[in-house]
């Protein structure tokens, strides 16, 4: 899930169309729900960059990229449609109806590539898309790691240098971003280390039994 970042839909539709411009996706949703189709599902499009995710770099060869149209944190952030949102649930049910995609590898630009990227940003409301059954969001409990943070990040999928291409603090924050966005810092604390815990718990290579105490 990417936001396009530009002034207007105009702008970003142009761009992706632009073969100069050497970037593409392979969906972009307006804030009006108009989809359209850019890349077939079953080719390459250049969305993600230099990118990491549990252990994979070439995240454009094995992922599907939506551009949802907001004019991103450059040009004036705001929240994103309703009409915009139901057709990004929509069309993330028909492409995990079409690909046996895990809910935890739905996730965002700035989870994969945490030294560039911002976007969808904290604005981006991930816990709805969860409760539709798109991507992951955390349960309450009371749950805590019984391993450090950053190993944990890095188990959940986060890469963190040298492995992945961003400082502890840069990857801390997009998962705030994502998974905490009530309060960005790029510092841990209690309610982030639960949260992560909780997310630990429910993938399959998580080691739910090692996840918390």
């Amino acid at each position: 899930m990417h936001y396009t970042g530009m002034r207007t839909a105009e702008e970003a539709l142009d761009r992706l169309c632009n073969a100069e411009a050497r970037v593409s996706s392979h969906y972009t949703i307006d804030e009006d729900g108009t989809i359209y189709r850019h890349v077939a599902e079953a080719y390459r499009a250049f969305h993600a960059g230099i990118s990491y995710w549990a252990g994979e770099t070439d995240i454009n060869g094995r992922s599907i990229g939506i551009e949802i149209v907001n004019p991103g944190h450059e040009f004036g952030y705001r929240a994103f449609p309703d009409i915009q949102i139901e057709a990004v649930i929509a069309l993330s049910k028909e492409i995990l109806g079409r690909h046996p995609i895990r809910r935890e590898r739905v996730i965002g630009h700035s989870d994969v590539a945490p030294a560039r990227k911002t976007d969808p940003g904290e604005l981006f409301p991930w816990q709805q898309l969860a409760g539709e059954g798109i991507g992951l969001w955390p349960a309450r409990s009371d749950r805590a790691p019984s391993i450090s943070f950053d190993e944990a990040l890095c188990r959940y999928g986060y890469g963190i240098a040298p492995d992945g291409h961003a400082t502890l603090e840069q990857t801390i924050t997009a998962f705030q971003r994502h998974f905490r966005p009530s309060k960005i810092d790029g510092l841990v604390d209690a309610e982030c280390e639960r949260v992560l815990a909780e997310l630990l718990a429910v993938i399959p290579d998580g080691s739910a039994d090692q996840a918390h105490q």
